[in-house]
């Protein structure tokens, strides 16, 4: 005679079935949590910290860029709805990228390092143009790009797979630098003939933090570094608009230089002191009517400090931080080369990044042109920070197997 199942927990008792509905709920979570790649602590905080980041971001790009919107086409939201379709795009890219299999990255990296070079390389052909002296942009029916922001996606990837096949050489000299410097050189080159200072700065130290975190050894670095130290030097004086930036960052900037160098520095500094501690309101800057030229790119932060005082800035370092933690726990965590050195590449990258932009409106800095990550207005770098948020996440899998959602349906059976 067949008996019936004793039920297994006290909530399918429930004579309205809520109980089985209640399971049915949490295997739906489980899913839906494997679904986005983050279950798991570190996957959880980077894919919380980069999608408050962006939210944040789109809630400044609004308010800083409302004045200059409605002057040029009398909405002012429109500067603001592009950044939102790029928000969504970066969004969608990423959580596809999360999702991939970690083995991707590995087959993929040749392909990736020589698509963006090819599209660094149109730069210079018709389709490219420049922009407050940097030539670092491609454009064809309306729409454009700065390859540069995925070619340091590429990098990372490259540098990566590279650093995991070569991993037992690398306490050679050469066997670290080889093919990683001829590489790395000529896409970093390729961006530096477009006279992008600040961009060629990241990239230099994306690519010497994938060495340092794929275990290279760090005296193996300094003849490199000596190296490009020297090679600096005749870089930045082939420019006039480089060594007037240098020039008023190291003499200072007063007054009296208000029309010869100095006039984004110095609105930059009044909007940081106009906030004090809790800000002026947010919408409420004085500087983004058209005083402060970049407000919603190069020169967001001013705005953030004037808006929502030291309060606000405080967050946003707080935040960027946080993000700084989880890639460096996630780096700890690694049990894969590759896991290790993309999320230690993409750390430098957009850490260092934020650190430079930052460093440049507190005037800690000469001012070299990068956009604050994931806030700062532009598609291509919202959507490139987003994207190796994406690639991190697939790759954290790897040492996680609970990413996959498998120990937790296990559980609830």
């Amino acid at each position: 005679m067949a008996t019936a199942t004793a039920p297994t927990t006290a909530t399918d008792l429930a004579p309205d079935g809520s109980g089985r509905v209640e399971r049915m709920g949490r295997r739906a979570l489980v899913r839906v949590r494997a679904a986005f790649g983050a279950p798991t602590l570190n996957a959880t905080l980077l894919l919380g910290t980069a999608l408050f980041l962006v939210a944040f971001g789109l809630v400044m790009v609004l308010s800083s860029s409302s004045v200059e919107s409605y002057v040029a086409g009398g909405s002012f939201f429109t500067d603001f709805a592009k950044q939102g379709a790029f928000a969504a795009i970066g969004v969608v890219v990423m959580l596809i990228a999360a999702r991939m299999p970690a083995g991707t990255w590995q087959r993929v990296a040749w392909i990736a390092i020589l698509l963006g070079i090819a599209l660094q390389v149109l730069v210079f052909t018709p389709i490219g143009f420049g922009a407050n002296g940097n030539r670092n942009w491609i454009g064809v029916g309306g729409v454009s790009m700065q390859p540069s922001e995925f070619v340091k996606v590429a990098l990372c990837v490259w540098l990566a797979m590279i650093m995991t096949r070569k991993q037992k050489q690398l306490g050679k000299f050469w066997q670290a630098w080889i093919p990683a410097a001829p590489v790395a050189g000529l896409s970093i080159g390729l961006v530096l003939l477009g006279s992008d200072l600040g961009t060629v700065v990241i990239m230099v130290a994306l690519s010497f933090g994938a060495l340092w975190f794929a275990g290279v050894k760090w005296w193996h670095l300094l003849l490199p570094v000596a190296g490009l130290a020297v090679l600096a030097v005749p870089v930045v004086l082939s420019s006039p608009s480089r060594i007037r930036r240098i020039s008023a960052f190291w003499h200072g900037c007063t007054d009296a230089d208000y029309y010869s160098g100095c006039w984004q520095q110095l609105h930059g500094t009044w909007a940081l002191s106009a906030g004090g501690l809790f800000g002026v309101g947010l919408g409420n800057s004085r500087a983004k009517w058209s005083w402060l030229p970049e407000a919603d790119n190069d020169y967001i932060f001013a705005i953030i400090g004037e808006e929502l005082g030291l309060l606000g800035a405080v967050v946003v370092l707080a935040l960027f931080a946080l993000l700084a933690w989880t890639m460096l726990r996630i780096v700890r965590h690694a049990k894969q080369q590759m896991t290790r050195v993309v999320t230690g590449a993409a750390m430098v990258w957009l850490i260092g990044q934020a650190l430079v932009n930052i460093g440049v409106v507190l005037g800690l800095l000469p001012v070299l042109g990068v956009p604050l990550p994931f806030i700062s207005s532009g598609g291509s770098q919202l959507i490139a920070a987003l994207l190796i948020i994406g690639v991190v996440l697939s790759l954290e899998r790897v040492d996680n197997p609970r990413a996959r959602g498998e120990e937790p349906l296990a559980a609830e059976a």
